[in-house]
């Protein structure tokens, strides 16, 4: 008896790990820039949020800030790799990178990199101007759905957890009807 409720003193008093919510940070190629988002895995983002820029030898190359929504845009000037870190208090801090090939496609000086939200070919009909207000629109439309897949993910792990918490609890219920029904049998 002594032991079973020294077991339960022992988990309840255990501390368990924190269920806080993860930095979503992501970042892109989009035409001329460098296109990201910056939020929680909650679905809260970032708004507001200062993002400095560094090469990969820590030399500052700029900073952008995030709008409303958590996104933002930033025009590179020299084709190295972009290191963008963003400190969001708490002990939460992003980091993202693109590669130097990237940067030098963005300012055109090399292989293009293909558009994630330009999957599609646009008809060769369209002007210049018409293929890059569509593409816009298509990283408009694509945001929210980055913003739900992040959140879905958290969703599952949580959920994993609990499942997790939830076996537990019962083998320790089990544990403890297969003891009592020795005590009453002997």
């Amino acid at each position: 008896m002594m032991r079973a409720a020294l077991l339960i003193l022992l988990f309840v008093a255990h501390p368990l790990p924190a269920l806080a919510h993860k930095v979503v940070f992501s970042v892109y190629p989009a035409g001329d820039a460098i296109e990201g988002e910056l939020g929680f895995s909650n679905g809260d983002m970032a708004a507001h949020q200062v993002i400095e820029l560094f090469d990969t030898a820590g030399n500052r190359l700029g900073e952008t800030t995030t709008d409303a929504d958590g996104f933002f845009t930033y025009a590179p000037t020299r084709p190295v790799a972009h290191v963008l870190r963003a400190d969001l208090g708490a002990g939460h801090v992003a980091q993202a990178e693109l590669s130097a090939e990237e940067v030098a496609a963005i300012l055109g000086q090399g292989e293009a990199v293909p558009d994630p939200a330009a999957a599609r070919t646009a008809p060769a009909g369209l002007s210049e101007a018409d293929k890059a207000a569509i593409a816009a629109m298509m990283r408009d439309e694509m945001r929210p759905l980055r913003r739900e897949i992040a959140a879905l993910r958290e969703h599952h792990q949580l959920q994993s957890i609990l499942g997790g918490i939830g076996y537990i609890a019962g083998l320790f219920g089990l544990g403890f009807y297969l003891a009592a029904r020795r005590r009453l049998a002997g």
